[in-house]
């Protein structure tokens, strides 16, 4: 690549880089995959496993290609933990620990399984943000036989795939126990405490007694085949495994699949010395932090997605975990100012769709695309009515048929509404937007600025009187800003002065203080 290309590959935003990267390097159809253990609520994490593929998937449409989505939900992974909004549960879940998340019963009795529960949660939370992958249970493929051949596969060449594990993982060799696959065992339910005994490729025999600190096996020793479906490929099998059944094309992770030792160091090998392939592109993702602490599925570490969605659209929590390089390590705090500052961001990414993009900056450009992925799916493209707007106008004791009215955008206006009322509900609404209109007579600087006022002027243009009125009497601007908002609210602040005069109205104001 060229010095010029390398500083055009700069300006792209990190999902159009990763299509580039996979329009040039791998051959069509292109296939993007992912997946999680449905083991706990859905959070910000989750939310981003979903949200990064589906990205990459959208950038590759933008470049006049089209690409597939597949998402495996695992299932089929061991029950570990009982996450924390399961805790009165856990008489009846602890005898459950050990067994498929599949075989584990839904304490709350409203779906087929515990990890069926949480599918349904992760998968409410995609169709809420405009996120549409081809969904993929990991205990269907399983029982359709879709892995078998690479249990034989693995299983056939055990010694070598024990060699690559243990070598990538950076470790001397595995326990003796250790096989490709996990059986199920047919007594007691559970796939985290057996193990192999022999196996003749087809056909294994295992015994239950591993203690695995949370469980400890049954004792019972059985005998299965390949083709009954009753195991399961150890993790770092499991993975390239599934990527090579879609042929897929690129798929990422976070940080510690990543790290040296990390699970896609034994994937790369895996497919270069076991399937003799070239691996999907990899590429990695940051923390999402919650207060600067990890977000936990398991322990409840972080706010949930759906107190999240009642206090930001989708479209603005997709421009912020969208904006940054995917590397970065993001951290969310559910506080007014940086809930504010988020929602006013978009606006201003938002407002750059409709410019040449050639003519933005390197990072007007990226905040430009990262604003149109994140309105792809989603209910409102775009709105000429601003979130303090509304709050202004609520402030004012506006009704919302009258802002609807006054805005003439009442699609938006329904569509904020019940963010406004979340904020007013919770007390986020800003200091600066907490008043009532109480003027009293203005006198010196602000008089003098009040009487300039003229009934046609809009919010810009009183703004900017602010400041050629204090530049002709010699005060700072600040000083002058402070004196109208004492005479409009009896308060130092406020709103944006020209956006709450030209609401309340010229006219008004100037019989109320003059």
């Amino acid at each position: 690549m060229t010095e010029s290309n390398d500083e055009s590959k700069k300006s792209l935003h990190w999902a159009e880089q990763l299509a580039l990267q996979i329009i040039q390097a791998k051959p069509e159809p292109y296939v993007i995959s992912g997946g999680l253990t449905t083991s706990g609520p859905t959070h910000l994490g989750t939310i981003c496993e979903l949200l990064f593929p589906q990205a990459i998937v959208n950038a590759i449409k933008y470049s006049g290609y089209q690409a597939k989505y597949y998402f495996v939900v695992d299932i089929f992974d061991a029950f570990d933990s009982i996450p924390s909004v399961f805790g009165d549960f856990s008489d009846i879940l602890t005898e459950h620990l050990g067994k498929p998340l599949s075989d584990v019963p839904d304490p709350q009795k409203c779906h087929q399984s515990f990890g069926d529960h949480f599918f349904a949660d992760a998968k409410e939370a995609a169709e809420k943000f405009g996120i549409a992958p081809t969904f993929v249970r990991a205990t269907d493929l399983y029982r359709s036989g879709a892995f078998d051949s690479y249990a034989h596969l693995f299983l056939k060449n055990e010694e070598k795939v024990r060699k690559i594990v243990a070598q990538s993982s950076l470790r001397q060799d595995l326990p003796a126990w250790w096989s490709p696959i996990m059986p199920i065992c047919q007594n007691c339910g559970k796939i985290a405490t057996t193990r192999v005994l022999r196996h003749d490729f087809f056909e294994y025999e295992y015994v239950c007694d591993r203690d695995v600190e949370y469980v400890k096996g049954c004792g019972f020793a059985g005998k299965n085949k390949i083709s009954d479906h009753q195991y399961k490929l150890t993790w770092r099998l499991h993975w390239p495994a599934w990527q090579d059944y879609f042929k897929t094309s690129a798929e990422g992770g976070g940080v510690d699949h990543f790290t040296r030792g990390g699970s896609r160091d034994t994937l790369e090998l895996i497919f270069k010395e076991i399937f003799n392939k070239e691996p999907p592109i990899g590429y990695r993702w940051g923390f999402i932090l919650f207060e600067g602490k990890k977000y936990s599925k398991s322990k409840g570490t972080g706010i949930s997605v759906n107190e999240l969605l009642s206090l930001l659209p989708p479209e603005v929590i997709k421009y912020v975990l969208l904006k940054p390089d995917i590397q970065e390590n993001i951290d969310i705090r559910p506080t007014s100012d940086y809930l504010l500052d988020a929602i006013l961001d978009f606006e201003k990414a938002t407002g750059l769709l409709n410019k040449d993009a050639e003519n933005l900056s390197r990072a007007d450009r990226k905040k430009m695309l990262a604003a149109k992925l994140a309105l792809e799916g989603c209910k409102i493209k775009s709105w000429k009515t601003s979130f303090l707007d509304l709050i202004l106008y609520r402030g004012l004791q506006w009704n919302w048929e009258r802002i609807a009215k006054e805005t003439n955008d009442p699609a938006v206006v329904e569509f904020f509404r019940p963010y406004v009322e979340e904020w007013e509900k919770k007390k986020f609404i800003p200091e600066d937007y907490s008043f009532s209109y109480q003027p009293k007579k203005a006198e010196g600087p602000a008089k003098a600025y009040f009487l300039k006022l003229d009934a046609k002027m809009n919010a810009l243009d009183i703004h900017n009187l602010a400041f050629n009125v204090a530049k002709e009497i010699g005060l700072p601007p600040a000083d002058l800003f402070k004196e109208c908002y004492l005479v409009l609210l009896g308060k130092p602040k406020g709103p944006k002065l020209g956006k709450l005069i030209e609401a309340i109205g010229i006219e008004r104001i100037k019989q109320d203080v003059l």
